[in-house]
């Protein structure tokens, strides 16, 4: 008898790779399906992560990690770029909680909007008031925002025809995250500006022989002069009648903002040195302006009061007396400012 050996299966050992490849597979996306699903804890607590600006998906994961939002970095990143999240990474202070599924956690860091905090900046602040309030909100370096505004390059680049950003960054209330760069909230600071100082005003500014700079170095001595909001466009007439008839503006607020280290004593020798924000000695506007002025004052600049006064003196509760003569003047300083005395 003749014993033949048997032939091998040609099939066999490809159906065994594709047995245990499918086995192996459906594992790993087994085990992917139920780390998408999973939560760390199931009653969770939130937690703030602060995502700085630029971080990339494996350092913005190895927070989440580390705050106890996620397992697995490696998983979370490889389940981000495939589902094409990887250059989708939000900045910021972000709300998660150690009770969410990865997949709510992803959302979170490609979509999710960062916590915002408000910050108020008054009117007629200057500008090292703005960089002191920015920096004490943690919104940025204090000498950075400071070296900014002062930078003519980036001013150029903001489209701001000055040198400094004086004036030009805009009071009101803003909200804004963390994780924004010092360039990003002076620009917003002066967007917003563009926005209220509109071309309809640059035109009027055009009516008036007036440049935009030189309008809100007006607006910014109106600001500084009165907070009272009736007496605006009464000081605003005064500025422009003092300046149609070659007067020099004598306006202590300019005197003071040329005055390094000013220890809130404006003496007589404060107002006869010569300096570019000394409207004593000096005719015509400033050198530039002295604070960012409010939307009001802008207004008023634009649109004075059509009257005959030239003066005006403080009554020492927040008002003004205005005055077309000198006479008239002297006397209400006379009643106003020296008690009555000659």
């Amino acid at each position: 008898m003749i014993i033949r050996p048997r032939k091998k299966k040609k099939g066999f050992f490809p159906l065994l790779f594709l047995i245990l490849f499918l086995i192996l597979a459906g594992s790993f996306f087994l085990g992917l399906f139920i780390y998408c699903n999973t939560p760390v804890e199931k009653e969770g607590r939130e937690v703030v992560v602060e995502v700085p600006g630029g971080a990339t998906l494996l350092s913005a994961s190895q927070l989440l990690a580390d705050s106890g939002v996620i397992r697995s970095v490696r998983t979370f990143v490889f389940l981000a770029k495939l589902r094409g999240r990887a250059d989708r990474i939000q900045a910021g202070e972000l709300r998660f909680r150690t009770d969410m599924t990865p997949l709510e956690a992803m959302e979170v860091l490609s979509r999710g909007k960062a916590v915002t905090y408000q910050v108020t900046i008054p009117e007629g602040f200057n500008v090292s008031q703005v960089v002191s309030v920015l920096a004490a909100r943690g919104l940025g370096d204090r000498d950075r925002f400071s070296d900014l505004a002062r930078d003519a390059g980036f001013c150029q680049s903001l489209g701001v025809p000055a040198g400094t950003l004086e004036g030009f960054l805009f009071p009101d209330t803003y909200s804004w995250p963390k994780g924004l760069s010092e360039e990003e909230v002076l620009s917003q600071m002066v967007g917003h500006f563009k926005k209220v100082f509109t071309d309809e005003m640059k035109e009027r500014a055009k009516e008036l022989d007036m440049t935009e700079l030189e309008m809100v170095t007006l607006a910014s001595l109106i600001e500084k002069e009165t907070g009272s909001p009736e007496e605006r466009k009464l000081v605003s007439s005064v500025f422009h009648n003092r300046l149609r008839k070659g007067y020099r503006l004598q306006t202590d607020p300019s005197v003071i903002y040329g005055i390094e280290n000013f220890d809130g004593n404006l003496t007589r020798e404060h107002l006869k040195k010569d300096h570019p924000y000394n409207t004593y000695t000096r005719r015509g506007l400033p050198a530039g302006p002295i604070a960012n002025p409010g939307e009001a004052s802008l207004i008023a600049a634009l649109y004075p009061a059509q009257t005959s006064f030239l003066y005006f003196v403080a009554r020492g509760d927040g008002t003004h007396v205005f005055s077309s003569t000198l006479v008239e003047h002297n006397e209400a300083v006379r009643l106003f400012q020296l008690g009555g005395k000659r």
